[in-house]
């Protein structure tokens, strides 16, 4: 059985430098605040994902896509440029509150060797972090993951990220990164995918700080994701997340976000998102080549 590594997701400097198109009830959203108007359709979600991957892979180590809007369709079409890894995500979002991920469990549905034969190399697994859950749910949730992926030859990335306690109690957000980390950063999985400390805001100095805090509680690689940090501050995230252990990104809003929604897509994403992407990429292979 092949048996994928890490390599077979970074670029050749050894970075990680991979753009997220599995964003759900998400994407619809920013497609409805970027003015489309209701309803936004499942197709209108599919075409802009299938067009991010055709046009964005070539520029990305690996594309992370979604079974319920655009896996069978980037496969069908070929979207996926061979120089690009893909993942699948193995996540299956719960809505409530108000809101379109309240909770996440192991999605079913996701068939691990279906997803090999179709030159997927990885899964990927939102894990919820609340302070006053369960932390023995979680763990059990991300050590069944790590099997199911490992059984298949397939590389298990986690992306822990942290919510407000569901009991209203006070959140500070900083902490409870770290504290998710503490919890997760050593279980098992092959890949760390985090939040941004400071949401990329502040000093060099203080995210540098937070960085490395974050870093000592990770006993894996670990990459950063830009939802929540401004598009013009993502480069420098990057470069500090870096500087402090981590080895790239999987992100998409960054990349893509500012397009959404505008006219002729497909032309936008050339000439707006492709620079970003190849940015941040010589920025990986740039603080890659320091170590």
């Amino acid at each position: 059985m092949t048996t994928y590594t890490l390599k077979d997701i970074t670029r050749p400097s050894g970075g990680f430098s991979m753009l997220a198109v599995d964003q759900r009830e998400a994407m619809r959203m920013m497609f409805a605040a970027a003015g489309v108007p209701a309803p936004v359709t499942d197709r209108q979600l599919t075409d802009f994902k299938v067009n991010a991957a055709k046009i964005l892979s070539p520029y990305a180590s690996a594309i992370l896509v979604d079974q319920q809007f655009c896996y069978r369709q980037v496969v069908e079409q070929n979207a996926i440029a061979k120089s690009c890894a893909m993942i699948v995500a193995a996540d299956a979002f719960i809505p409530g509150n108000g809101i379109p991920v309240d909770s996440v469990v192991i999605d079913k549905s996701v068939d691990a060797q279906a997803v090999k034969r179709d030159g997927g190399k990885a899964l990927k697994l939102l894990v919820l972090w609340r302070s006053d859950e369960d932390p023995a749910q979680r763990l059990e949730m991300v050590h069944n993951f790590n099997q199911l992926c490992h059984a298949n030859g397939l590389l298990s990335i986690i992306e822990p990220v942290v919510r407000p306690p569901r009991r209203g109690d006070v959140f500070d957000r900083e902490q409870a990164i770290i504290e998710a980390a503490k919890e997760l950063g050593d279980s098992g999985a092959d890949l760390y995918k985090v939040e941004m400390p400071l949401y990329g805001k502040g000093t060099q100095q203080a995210l540098l700080k937070a960085s490395q805090t974050l870093n000592e509680q990770i006993n894996m690689p670990w990459v950063i994701l830009s939802s929540g940090v401004d598009e013009k501050l993502f480069p420098r995230a990057v470069s500090v997340a870096m500087q402090a252990g981590a080895s790239g990104f999987l992100a998409g809003r960054a990349v893509w976000s500012s397009v959404v929604g505008l006219p002729d897509t497909e032309m936008m994403l050339r000439d707006i998102s492709v620079p970003k992407l190849q940015r941040l990429g010589e920025i990986v292979d740039e603080m890659m080549a320091r170590r």
